[in-house]
């Protein structure tokens, strides 16, 4: 099952409008990444905004996902939570309208055990009956479910792999060490992505790919074709791209960006904010080099 999820993975943003979810949108720029050869996608993760979604927008915008998909590559419903009944009933819900998978993010602010941790997630997976993906980024939740805690997991039928966001490369390789060829370890950090992948990494679960998947989908064909040289040299050539994205809090720099390409307004929801005006200038020059690979216009 994990292989399935292997490969370029937009974590995808949430277009809004004054008034909520810009649905069209929304399904526009689906249609473009996957004409664009990306692998998967993930709806209602961190770079979708997903705090600040209602219940009922972040159901929707899963199910209008899965539907626009109409079965051209599987989706992954981001469907975690600090509280283990509401994650259970978004999951069952993904499974209800069609998703693929579930991605599962540490439970934060309430910083379980890695007991707790581990109860979590099974009693997710095994109330959703889908794959499940961690998501382990300890710089948002307070809790790092470590190597060992992965393992145990690992072994469950349905956690099918994790989305690795803690920038701790050692970590990533004892996980991998640990949990063995079959576990998925993909990256949550476009930076990281290739060293992940020589390490038996399977992919990477992407900011960048929402605004330049073509770039991305041949970084990733010329690695799995073995192609060294050519994914090395087309790694540090986006790398530039990829540390620019996070010269503030992510989404903010791709949102603006966005924004700047008239593929959807590019507004955020509060507490996020358009970013500084230093930042604009850089993100400004960035878009000058890379515009080229950048979704199309509707206005």
């Amino acid at each position: 099952m994990a292989t399935n999820f292997r490969g370029v993975v937009p974590a995808l943003v949430t277009p809004f409008t004054e008034q909520g979810v810009d649905y069209p949108a929304l399904r526009a720029h689906l249609d473009w990444l996957i004409e664009s050869g990306i692998h998967s996608v993930v709806a209602c993760g961190t770079t979708g905004e997903s705090p600040t979604l209602t219940h009922d927008e972040h159901n929707q915008v899963v199910a209008e996902t899965v539907k626009a998909a109409t079965g051209r590559i599987p989706v992954i419903a981001g469907t975690g939570s600090n509280s283990t009944a509401e994650a259970v009933a978004m999951s069952v819900h993904a499974k209800e309208v069609g998703a693929d998978g579930l991605l599962l993010v540490s439970p934060y602010y309430n910083r379980p055990t890695q007991d707790g941790l581990y109860r979590h997630f099974v009693t997710v997976a095994e109330k959703a009956q889908l794959p499940v993906i961690l998501y382990n980024i300890p710089s948002r939740t307070g809790v790092n479910i470590l190597p060992d805690t992965m393992a145990k997991l690992a072994a469950h039928e349905l956690i099918v792999g994790v989305k690795e966001a803690t920038g701790d490369l050692n970590q990533m390789i004892r996980t991998i060490e640990l949990c063995g060829p079959d576990f998925l370890v993909t990256s949550g950090d476009d930076g990281l992505a290739l060293p992940l992948w020589s390490v038996g990494g399977g992919g990477v679960i992407s900011v960048a790919a929402n605004i330049i998947p073509g770039p991305l989908v041949k970084l990733w064909a010329s690695w799995e074709a073995g192609q060294i040289d050519a994914a090395r040299a087309a790694f540090f050539e986006l790398l530039p791209f990829f540390k620019a994205l996070f010269l503030e809090t992510n989404p903010i720099p791709l949102k603006y960006l966005m924004g700047l390409t008239g593929s959807m307004s590019g507004l955020t929801r509060s507490p996020m904010f358009p970013p500084s005006d230093p930042i604009k200038k850089v993100l400004d020059e960035l878009a000058s080099k890379w515009s080229k690979h950048f979704p199309p216009s509707r206005k």
